[in-house]
């Protein structure tokens, strides 16, 4: 069968470095740093004490008070982004088949403020069994995927994908594939995630994953440099309408850039650490390109994962010298998890956009913090380090790995009829 073409039509953000897609954007061209002191908790006890919160945001501005008590935060996270996407798209029922749009919605962790809450309710009570009867319906981590179909009608294919810090990319693939197949129109499809909490900082310092410069928060994602020594935690939600081609133009819908591909592959290797070599890394990035019928020649530029760790900054290096060869010579990289933190189950949505705006507006965001060269790292790579660099991207790839080996990329390119 011949597959359809599946574009971008529109876009919703909300990160630390802006509350909306142009100040997202914007944030990441001018190299804005997310990182600041814990403000949600009293931080003093934990060995990291500081995150990528969200800034100047209010969530009444968007959701009334009695839903907003049904919501953990990663779903009123999410209705804002996909609100802003679907604005954006100027998708609805009242002109489209709501059957034939879904929502496909990620989460690597779902509603943990919740869960962490209503247990330390019953923990701290008198060990009667009071818990809230929206417990459930608030921690799970497919609601935010409901919530968003219920407000908007929208009655095609509505699940959640999980799969640690490769799932809002999983979400991507998933709805590219259904409708490259003809299975739906339309998709709103991103993730949200919510873990600056006690239990977020606290599980995360115990596996040793974060950075602990509390001294100088803003300089502590440190991708690729060699005194990286851990992500920073952040919160937010991307949100994306993909679109089949002739279903975009029929309706004169504006079009940000074109999905051509996606893969997905496991290290089997270790529950946290990766492939010393890459190699899941390296297998996911050939996959993608495969399924785009694309050579690695044809990619300009890799919004890496780069989460600042040790290990994880070195094992995605050496993939992508072993998948581009001498081309990736000529690519840009970089990591924009040094300004936004690491999103976990939303990273692979911001990230993506992100590699969209570089296609349309050919501009390479920067990785920022950028100090000392690492020696096990090939200096002639270029990381785009401290500055944003223009220059013609046709081709983007986004990369993100997850725990348990989980790897997932997306390949866009820009738009031509």
């Amino acid at each position: 069968m011949e597959l359809k073409r599946v574009v971008v039509t529109g876009i919703g953000a909300l990160t630390a470095i802006g509350n909306n897609a142009d100040e997202y954007w914007n944030g990441l061209v001018n190299g804005v740093s997310g990182a600041a002191p814990i403000t949600r908790f009293d931080a003093s006890q934990f060995k990291t004490q500081f995150a990528c919160e969200l800034k100047n945001f209010d969530v009444s501005d968007f959701i009334d008070r009695k839903s907003q008590r049904k919501m953990d935060p990663f779903t009123q996270y999410a209705m804002v982004a996909a609100d802003e996407a679907i604005k954006d798209a100027g998708i609805s029922i009242e002109t489209q088949d709501p059957d034939r749009i879904g929502v496909i919605w990620a989460s690597g962790i779902g509603g943990i403020q919740t869960f962490q809450n209503e247990v330390q309710g019953f923990v701290e009570g008198d060990g009667t069994p009071r818990f809230n009867p929206f417990f459930i319906p608030k921690m799970i981590a497919d609601i935010a995927s409901g919530q968003i179909s219920m407000k908007h009608g929208f009655r095609g294919p509505n699940y959640s994908t999980v799969s640690a810090c490769a799932s809002s990319t999983n979400s991507i693939i998933d709805a590219y594939n259904y409708i490259r197949l003809g299975k739906a129109d339309a998709f709103v499809t991103g993730g949200s995630e919510a873990a600056v909490i006690e239990a977020g900082i606290g599980g995360f310092n115990a596996l040793k994953a974060l950075s602990t410069r509390n001294d100088s928060p803003e300089t502590a994602s440190r991708p690729f440099d060699r005194d990286r020594e851990g992500f920073v935690l952040g919160e937010g939600a991307g949100g994306l309408i993909l679109e089949e081609l002739e279903h975009a133009k029929a309706r004169g819908a504006k079009i940000y850039a074109e999905v051509i591909g996606g893969g997905m592959s496991a290290d089997a290797h270790h529950i946290t650490a990766p492939h010393p070599e890459g190699l899941g890394a390296l297998n996911v990035m050939r996959s993608t390109l495969a399924d785009a019928y694309m050579n690695p020649e044809d990619v300009d530029y890799i919004n890496v994962h780069g989460t600042s760790t040790p290990l994880g900054d070195i094992a995605e290096t050496k993939a992508i010298q072993g998948v581009f060869k001498d081309h990736a010579y000529k690519l840009n990289i970089s990591s924009t998890k040094s300004m936004t933190g690491h999103l976990l189950g939303a990273a692979g949505a911001i990230e993506t956009i992100a590699s969209i705006f570089a296609v349309y507006h050919n501009i390479v965001p920067p990785t920022i913090n950028h100090f000392t060269d690492d020696p096990e790292l090939d200096s002639k790579l270029n990381f785009t380090f401290n500055e944003a660099q223009e220059r013609v991207v046709n081709t983007a790839l986004s990369n993100t790995f997850g725990f348990g080996g989980h790897n997932a990329s997306v390949l866009v390119k820009k738009f031509k009829d």
